[in-house]
């Protein structure tokens, strides 16, 4: 009876009540929206990152690239002497770099000067890219190459018929295209500030890097 009592005399919250001392009790309550707003170290880091990204090769380092490439072009000419007689249109192609091959051979012993120019100068020159280094190393490793040919001939002697002479015809034509293909390969890719890799040439300049 005691219980029964005491819950007769406990006051009933009326709606009135609740209204009064939680107006919002009847509501769940708002969401409020959570914005991630990115912070500047993060902004920092994806602005380092979209550079690393979009990092185009300076119009220097692409010149230079371009232009170590003449030095094995010029010196290959000379393997392209049999298809130029067989084929004078091809020598049209050629007739463009002409002054320039013409400068090029007035200067004394300008080969030799331009092979210890670019190697020391720019292979050896921690001043300049891996860009342009790379591509100056392939110049000149083709360059040495080229070299070997021209001795072979003057030590087999194959003379001016027969098999021999068919074998350094053929032999030399070979050479002549693959350097007009490296020339041109090499060149464009420069450009364009992208990284030539030759055939049978890149791998030995990657390691001289």
């Amino acid at each position: 009876m005691a219980s029964i009592s005491i819950l007769r005399l406990s006051p009933t919250p009326t709606p009135k009540t609740l209204s009064k001392s939680h107006p919002f009790s009847s509501f769940s309550p708002p969401l409020t929206p959570f914005l991630k707003f990115p912070s500047k170290t993060h902004l920092s880091q994806q602005s380092t990152v979209t550079r690393m990204i979009y990092n185009p090769t300076p119009a220097t380092d692409r010149l230079v690239s371009a232009v170590s490439y003449t030095l094995p072009f010029f010196n290959s000419l000379q393997y392209g002497r049999f298809l130029f007689t067989k084929y004078p249109s091809l020598a049209v192609l050629v007739d463009p770099v002409i002054p320039l091959l013409s400068l090029y051979r007035s200067i004394p012993y300008a080969s030799f000067v331009a092979f210890f120019a670019l190697y020391l100068g720019v292979v050896r020159n921690p001043s300049f890219s891996q860009f342009v280094r790379f591509n100056a190393m392939q110049a000149v490793t083709l360059d040495v190459l080229l070299v070997v040919p021209l001795l072979l001939t003057r030590i087999l002697n194959p003379g001016r018929a027969g098999l021999g002479f068919k074998l350094m015809v053929w032999g030399h034509n070979a050479v002549f295209l693959f350097s007009c293909f490296c020339f041109v390969y090499g060149l464009v890719s420069s450009v364009l500030g992208k990284t030539p890799r030759l055939p049978f040439i890149a791998e030995a300049a990657g390691r001289q890097v």
